[in-house]
């Protein structure tokens, strides 16, 4: 589906409210995903935004393949408004990949957002692709999950389940994994897991992450 990308704060909750509905909150069949991409953006004072695309290999998490992008962010900063200060640049970066992935893993929310509609979701209607928001902060509420590496607990949004704290490694701060699109709960936070066998972070957000930071440095210095 085309890209639409209102100029103002109320427009772009209404399309939010007009869009979850197309959300799809169950696994593809078979849920099986061989290239797993990793998305992030990065922004300086004076309002370049930066994104980074970088695709993994599941199993062996050796990289496949990357792109980015570059641009200037229009639209205002507002919470739970982000996904229209970064879909110009990530859908950019998106079409110069030269390989589709299976999974697209976003550096924000997903159903776990005030209208159930966060940056996951609207890349995966976007792109059709199975999606998953991994965010470092939290929309709802949840109760600290165990000790242990995997362990996990429900996030609840006005008395609703949209996503679980996910403890990637043992006694670091969780992370907070919710449905993009084209996938459930269970496989996004096992899939998570997976993709994070050292870092709190998974792999596909660390070095997407990476790379964002550098184009940005080489940007200011260009």
């Amino acid at each position: 589906m085309p890209a639409e990308l209102p100029a103002d704060p109320e427009a772009a909750a209404a399309l939010q409210n007009r869009l979850r509905e197309r959300v799809v909150t169950t696994d593809p069949a078979p849920p099986r995903f061989t290239t797993v991409a990793g998305l992030d953006s990065a922004y300086d004072d004076e309002g370049r935004v930066v994104a980074a695309v970088v695709v993994l290999h599941a199993a062996t998490l050796e990289v496949v393949d990357t792109a980015t992008a570059a641009g200037t962010a229009a639209f205002p900063y507002m919470p739970g408004l982000l996904a229209f200060r970064e879909l110009p640049t990530t859908l950019a970066a998106l079409d110069t990949l030269t390989t589709t992935p299976d999974l697209l893993v976003c550096d924000g929310q997903g159903i776990a957002h005030p209208r159930r509609f966060g940056l996951a979701c609207h890349l995966g209607l976007l792109t059709g692709l199975p999606s998953i928001g991994v965010a470092k902060t939290v929309w709802g509420h949840y109760d600290e999950p165990g000790f242990e590496r995997g362990s996990v607990s429900d996030i609840t949004l006005d008395g609703e389940l949209v996503g679980r704290a996910v403890r990637t490694q043992p006694g670091v701060k969780p992370l907070y994994v919710s449905v993009g699109h084209r996938i459930g709960l269970d496989t996004a936070c096992a899939t998570v897991l997976a993709l994070a066998p050292r870092y709190r972070q998974p792999e596909t957000t660390r070095r997407a992450d990476r790379l964002c930071r550098d184009l940005l440095r080489a940007a200011g210095t260009s």
